[in-house]
């Protein structure tokens, strides 16, 4: 192989991705040269000029081919950035979605002592909320084992597995105490709409994750029924819904008594919280 800069690799790989319809080939070419290389992202343009070590250039061509092949960055890298830190995912959890800030920014808006969050997976949304308040505790659950083993890998690495704990749950079944403040972001894909997401989610995130089957709406009844005996007197709740589902979504909480029912937008103008408050 002809000896080459880092900057003409990183070239050869926007090229590359974007010939394979890859969308911001570009930023997913420099962080895959990034991770190449083993330095941090920032520091990319710095060493542009410099010879690309052989090693390297080969790593870089791995990676490049999976993600053409339609491999996710976060996949591929095994972590990914949410409310600014950096999360261990696995195929065994979801991968965080930016839009899944909103749940976070609103949860930190209000009160946040006792903390449960169902569905936990990596644990991004537990763990962030604990990360900033000093104060709080929490519990994540999920049905799965592994995923659980993800969350509490996170929770050390960003210093709150004191405050943590994780544990194996199928919705309340496996709860038990009562909490201030109970997140979710639960499977809410319909059934008839998994044959129309992106290849990227399919093949990459665990179905179990994505839908419940249905209407998508079953996790949100299993959560709506049994809340209530979990809640401490004035808790919130705040549940992250899929587009379109925000009124649904109310309406289940008010049939189950809940009051203070609101449905709050992303930044994309899409419906994604739907908060609610017990007595």
């Amino acid at each position: 192989m002809t000896a080459t800069t880092v900057a003409a690799a990183l070239a050869r790989a926007v090229r590359a991705l974007d010939a394979a319809g890859i969308d911001g080939a570009p930023r997913d070419a420099r962080l895959l040269a990034a991770e190449a290389l083993g330095i941090a992202p920032d520091r990319l343009t710095l060493a542009l000029p410099d010879p690309m070590p052989r090693a390297a250039a080969d790593r870089l061509c791995v990676l490049t081919d999976r993600r053409a092949g339609g491999m996710p960055v976060a996949r591929i890298l095994g972590r990914r950035d949410f409310w600014g830190r950096t999360f261990r995912v696995t195929p065994d959890v979801l991968d965080p979605r930016p839009e899944t800030e909103t749940l976070v920014a609103l949860a930190l808006a209000g009160p946040a002592g006792r903390v449960l969050d169902l569905g936990t997976g990596s644990g991004c949304i537990l763990v962030s909320i604990l990360a900033e308040r000093a104060k709080a505790r929490g519990t994540g659950s999920d049905l799965s084992e592994a995923a659980l083993a993800v969350a509490r890998d996170n929770a050390g690495r960003h210093g709150v597995a004191d405050r943590a704990d994780f544990v194996r749950a199928d919705w309340w079944s496996g709860i038990a105490g009562r909490f201030d403040l109970i997140v979710s972001n639960p499977p809410y894909i319909a059934a008839a709409e998994m044959a129309g997401l992106a290849p990227e989610v399919v093949a990459h995130d665990p179905a179990m994750a994505l839908s419940p089957g249905g209407d998508g709406l079953d996790a949100y009844r299993a959560i709506a029924s049994g809340a209530a005996a979990h809640a401490a007197p004035g808790a919130r709740l705040l549940l992250e819904t899929g587009r379109g589902q925000g009124a649904d979504v109310a309406a289940i909480l008010a049939r189950a008594g809940l009051g203070d029912i609101a449905i709050h937008p992303d930044l994309n103008g899409h419906d994604r919280v739907v908060s609610a408050k017990f007595a």
